[in-house]
């Protein structure tokens, strides 16, 4: 059947591609469509793997160069002591082919002139340099092999190190896109180790040529087709090599969105926080099979995939073994001849045999750069990303107090991916010092007005100002040590009591006086106090030891974090969700307190809280439609009249 046939390879490869489109796996880095794994059968044979190396070649080399950066910045020393001990292997292996020689051709020549162990000496002599030699590249070997090890260990923390440095300056958008997941499962995968294996197989590849160099000069004494059928037979598997290389990365490519579902069920089995609900739902098996099915999906890609590539392999290597056996017969029939002696023969074959390795070698150590270019390729696109969401040039420092105030004019924020704006021409001022309850149903834009207040985004359109200052105009970092937040899905951290609070201002975290000022404030006092070992307690189970919390006292621990900051707005997003009516009344009870000298903005849905502030304004789809008291707005009879009188008329 023709490409181009009904059924044919092209219309599988025209699915697969629409298919990729329409479950969303897509490149990381422009949101196209990834390639489709194709079968290596239909590639386009050996035209499309010449154009394939052709133009990867350059690629792999600055790939190459950006690695061998990386690495050595990790630790120079070890390095360079790898480059080194490579290179002194690699005329080993032809000084062992040339005392093979002359070794034998000694002990003929002995046996032959009826000499007998007067030729001991010269025989012993030859041993002790082979063993010297041999020792070596023991030596050597196992020196290369630390330096190896220790190297991997340094590169693979560097690495992370990176790419946690890189993840920190990332804007929040990044984080919500799938593809940023499938890229950083990917790095932590294969870049923790590919690096150094990179820069070994490069220096392996100099070490090899070495040998190839001196084992050819020694064959070249023979005849010149001996030489060219060993550099001409290892070529053929290279080429199958690398085809099967490049379609191994391609699959990996295709199948990251799989390996990313198997480990989040997986996951989902093995973590704390979801094994509660994963067991009164009796979710367990239905999750374990999902798994299973993702598996076979995913090893049935690959079992087809490394089968082809080593039977091929397996096939094009018996061209080497044909070469090398009938070497072995020419070499033999020169020797019968007389043209040749006994220790020559040695040397011969031998060298025949080792300069196919060796070239086998060469070929194979260009192979796995390129193979390992493709695999880092993601690691470098990952540390190629660049935020949006940055610095200016020149940062005009945030004053203290407040004076003028907080404005939205005319800002619009839209969702990648979505066709609605989640804030649609929002325009307001929030005095300083003002309380002002932001309230409206899911998906209104209450939560999206914090982030670009926060300037966690940037909108569209518009400008976030703030003591009449576009918030683009500060620091990032400036602007947010000027906010306490308590976002509705704030973090547990598996730390002690004190850390967990005193990360809310991690330079003062030490400080007990305001650790403790600060869990006061927050009603988590009275929970940290009565734990084991007090405000040194670790919380969560994840770790020995740990203490864990309900979810209304885990909320008060967050909510000290916030107050530890002792910013200048003070935001709180739901800070009641988790709390009885008890605890509500009493942090509400205290807000004006809590809040004095800062401006307050709290997300509620709850109008208990809602109407103690100053004013509010109501949101829906994306639009400011109300504002004002709570007696102004219920006066008014709009929408938060009606919301606030359905929300009342269920206590009644």
């Amino acid at each position: 059947m023709m490409n181009g046939g009904p059924g044919g390879p092209r219309q599988a490869r025209r699915a697969r591609h629409e298919a990729a489109a329409r479950v969303g796996l897509t490149d990381t880095s422009n949101g196209t469509p990834l390639p489709a794994f194709v079968p290596p059968s239909s590639a386009g044979g050996a035209r499309f793997t010449f154009r394939l190396l052709w133009a990867n070649a350059r690629t792999t080399w600055h790939g190459f160069r950006r690695v061998l950066g990386l690495v050595w910045d990790a630790n120079p020393g070890l390095t360079l002591a790898l480059a080194l001990l490579n290179l002194a292997q690699g005329f080993v292996p032809a000084l062992r082919v040339w005392l093979s020689k002359l070794l034998v051709d000694a002990v003929v020549a002995a046996v032959t002139n009826g000499t007998g162990t007067a030729a001991l000496p010269q025989v012993a002599a030859l041993v002790l340099l082979q063993f010297a030699i041999g020792a070596f590249s023991n030596v050597a070997s196992t020196a290369s092999n630390i330096c190896q090890q220790l190297l991997q260990e340094q590169v693979a923390n560097r690495i992370q190190l990176l790419v946690m440095r890189h993840a920190n300056e990332l804007d929040l958008v990044f984080f919500e896109r799938p593809q940023f997941y499938d890229l950083l499962q990917t790095v932590q995968r294969e870049a923790a180790y590919r690096p150094v294996q990179m820069v070994q197989t490069a220096f392996m590849l100099i070490r090899q040529i070495l040998t190839f160099v001196s084992l050819l000069a020694l064959l070249v004494g023979l005849d010149w087709f001996i030489a060219v059928a060993a550099l001409v037979a290892p070529i053929p598997a290279f080429i199958s090599g690398a085809r099967y290389g490049w379609h191994g990365y391609q699959l990996m490519r295709w199948q990251s969105p799989l390996r990313r579902m198997m480990n989040y069920l997986t996951n989902l089995l093995t973590t704390d926080i979801y094994n509660k609900e994963i067991k009164l739902f009796t979710l367990g098996d239905f999750f374990i099979e999902r798994f299973s099915n993702l598996f076979r999906r995913y090893y049935v890609e690959m079992r087809a995939l490394v089968i082809r590539r080593y039977v091929a392999g397996a096939a094009w290597s018996m061209l080497t073994v044909l070469t090398s056996g009938l070497t072995f017969l020419y070499v033999a029939y020169r020797t019968l001849a007389g043209a040749i002696s006994v220790g020559g023969l040695t040397m011969y074959v031998q060298a025949a045999d080792g300069v196919s390795q060796a070239f086998s070698a060469v070929l194979g150590a260009l192979q796995s750069m390129y193979e390992h270019q493709l695999y880092l390729q993601t690691l470098f696109e990952l540390l190629d990303f660049t935020p949006v969401v940055r610095a200016p040039a020149h940062p005009i420092p945030f004053g203290r107090p407040i004076q003028q105030g907080i404005e939205f004019r005319n800002v619009t924020y839209t969702y990648e991916g979505k066709d609605e704006p989640a804030l649609d021409d929002v325009s307001f001022c929030i005095e300083p010092g003002e309380t002002v309850a932001i309230v409206g149903h899911n998906g209104a834009g209450k939560t999206t007005l914090v982030k670009l207040l926060a300037r966690l985004y940037d909108p569209q359109s518009g400008q976030v100002l703030i003591d009449g200052h576009d918030v683009r105009e500060y620091d990032p970092d400036a602007l947010r040590n000027e906010f306490g937040v308590l976002f509705q899905d704030y973090v547990s951290y598996q730390f002690s009591a004190r850390e967990n609070i005193g990360v809310g201002r991690v330079e003062h975290l030490d400080e007990m006086p305001a650790i403790t000022d600060a869990a006061v404030k927050s009603g988590a006092s009275s929970v940290i106090e009565a734990l084991p070992q007090g405000y040194d307690t670790v919380l969560g189970k994840w770790f020995d030891g740990g203490v864990n919390l309900s979810g209304g006292e885990w909320q008060k621990v967050a909510l000290g974090r916030a107050f530890m900051r002792q910013a200048q707005i003070l935001i709180l997003d739901e800070p009641s969700a988790a709390l009885d009516a008890k605890a509500e009344y009493e942090l509400f009870s205290r807000m004006r307190e809590l809040a004095h000298g800062r401006t307050a903005i709290f997300i509620s849905h709850r109008f208990s809280t809602v109407r103690r502030a100053d004013r509010i304004l109501v949101f829906e789809h994306g639009r400011l439609i109300e504002s004002g008291t709570h007696d102004e707005l219920v006066a008014l009879g709009g929408r938060y009249a009606e919301l606030f009188n359905l929300q009342a008329a269920s206590y009644r």
